[in-house]
């Protein structure tokens, strides 16, 4: 009786320690999760390889954040539990009887009537032209030119524009008169407008995402949105963008929308982060230009990154005229955090061709188009004897005139952190591999003094939202939401 009652004492003191461990366990694991979530000394510890994966499962935890409702990436890090079903990879299943990454996009010719023809005969780009000027007052003035891009045999009208539109059908933007577009004098409308082909890899920039489908929505005819389970550096990833896809975020444009599923890393992609970031933009021309059916030999490929957006009247002109060179460039308005550190000068990168040059001459492959060494690649020189003219870069805009927004590293805190963290391993310093730079602490401070991870801080011209060009429509028309890429929250927290 008594060696039973001493064993049950055993026991029951092994199950105290056992509840005592467990709840120790639990609140270790409750406080790591609270450091995690409020980015304090936890976040400054992890620097390999093998926490960067860590912290990615740990964020896989909170990504999901948003309801359906709210697109915005300032609520990308809170908890909100979105109701779905993941596979066994955590992967959002696709839709019943059908795979999203293999689907196929038809393009239909654009009937939308941009031009209308006056009862003076003239034919007139219905948003560039005064159309109550030419009404009331008559100021649809006749002209003879060789060069007219109607009829050159014909009286032409000219059409009254309205400021920002130039030409005798109004039709051509200020950034394109203003550009170094050799035959701008001699483009002419087309009878029907070609379809525009924008291609994207996407990691977490959803603001900007949002604000190029907004600017973009009635020009582009079909998105190419390419997403990776691995990010840039090599470590796995959830589909964020493909969830939010499935979830009904994007439900607004998502008839324009071909989802690129990039299943696979590189080899040498994370010894050579060049190898990568170049392997993005082959894979998703590759992968999504082979799912476009109906594609013709003029219609306009435009490839970007995520933080590069084009304005929309820029791509529109080369919708809708004949006679424009190619490959094309666009000269982005530079800012850095936010709009309101604006750099000096522009980017410019090559960004658009036709299909036929993609083919012919870039082998298919995006990458080729933004480099700047068309001119020796094989076919380059047959390609342009085809075209019979000579082929000559351009970029729509000018260092004065923006023909679109660069927005580098444009997120909050947490969202530049995890750009650190998926950064590929080739553009040296990688600042992510750095614990002292993924410090929340410090990434606050660069947002407030428009610092780089240098240690430099540049002297950055005065800027304002009511500026010209300041920042995409969509985001100004969402002022209050989007306050943080408008304003420097951070240096009004300061004072």
């Amino acid at each position: 009786m008594g060696r039973s009652l001493l064993s049950v004492r055993i026991r029951i003191r092994k199950h105290k320690v056992f509840l005592m461990c467990l709840l120790g366990i639990c609140a270790v694991s409750l406080l790591h999760y609270y450091k995690a979530l409020h980015n304090i000394s936890l976040l400054q510890e992890l620097s390999s390889s093998s926490t960067h994966l860590k912290t990615l499962k740990m964020f896989r935890g909170i990504f999901w954040n948003f309801p359906a409702t709210d697109h915005s990436q300032q609520d990308f890090y809170s908890l909100s539990h979105l109701k779905t079903q993941y596979d066994s990879n955590g992967i959002v299943p696709d839709p019943p009887g059908e795979k999203l990454h293999e689907r196929t996009f038809v393009l239909q010719d654009d009937s939308t009537p941009f031009f209308i023809h006056t009862k003076s005969g003239a034919v007139c780009f219905h948003e560039g032209t005064d159309m109550a000027a030419s009404s009331s007052h008559h100021r649809l003035l006749q002209h003879n030119s060789k060069d007219d891009t109607i009829n050159a045999s014909k009286k032409v009208v000219q059409c009254p524009c309205r400021q920002g539109w130039h030409g005798p059908h109004c039709g051509i933007p200020t950034i394109v008169y203003h550009s170094n577009l050799p035959s701008k004098s001699k483009v002419q409308p087309r009878k029907v407008p070609r379809r525009v082909i924008n291609a994207i890899n996407v990691n977490h920039e959803f603001d900007l995402l949002h604000a190029r489908f907004h600017e973009l929505a009635d020009v582009v005819d079909v998105f190419l949105v390419c997403e990776s389970n691995y990010t840039a550096y090599g470590d796995k990833r959830p589909l964020y963008f493909r969830h939010l896809l499935l979830n009904g975020a994007f439900d607004y444009i998502k008839h324009k929308i071909l989802f690129v599923f990039l299943d696979h890393f590189p080899v040498g992609g994370r010894e050579d982060g060049w190898i990568m970031d170049d392997y993005l933009r082959t894979y998703l021309t590759k992968n999504g230009m082979s799912r476009i059916e109906g594609l013709k030999a003029d219609d306009v490929f435009v490839i970007n990154d995520a933080d590069e957006i084009p304005a929309r009247d820029g791509i529109l002109f080369l919708k809708l005229y004949d006679d424009w060179t190619e490959p094309v460039g666009i000269h982005m308005r530079k800012s850095l955090y936010g709009f309101y550190w604006r750099q000096f000068g522009t980017l410019n990168i090559l960004s658009a061709c036709t299909a036929a040059m993609l083919f012919k001459v870039y082998r298919g492959d995006g990458i080729l188009l933004r480099r700047r060494s068309y001119y020796s690649i094989p076919g380059f020189r047959e390609y342009e004897n085809s075209t019979g003219r000579i082929l000559v870069p351009w970029a729509i805009g000018s260092p004065v005139h923006y023909a679109g927004w660069h927005c580098s590293w444009c997120f909050k805190p947490k969202g530049i952190y995890y750009k650190l963290i998926s950064a590929q391993n080739g553009d040296f310093p990688r600042w992510g591999d750095y614990s002292e730079k993924r410090n929340i602490s410090y990434i606050e401070k660069l947002i407030r003094t428009g610092g780089w991870f240098d240690g430099s801080v540049p002297n950055y011209p005065p800027t304002d939202p009511k500026e010209h060009m300041y920042a995409p429509k969509y985001f100004l028309d969402n002022y209050n939401k989007f306050r943080y890429l408008l304003e420097n929250l951070f240096a009004k927290e300061k004072r």
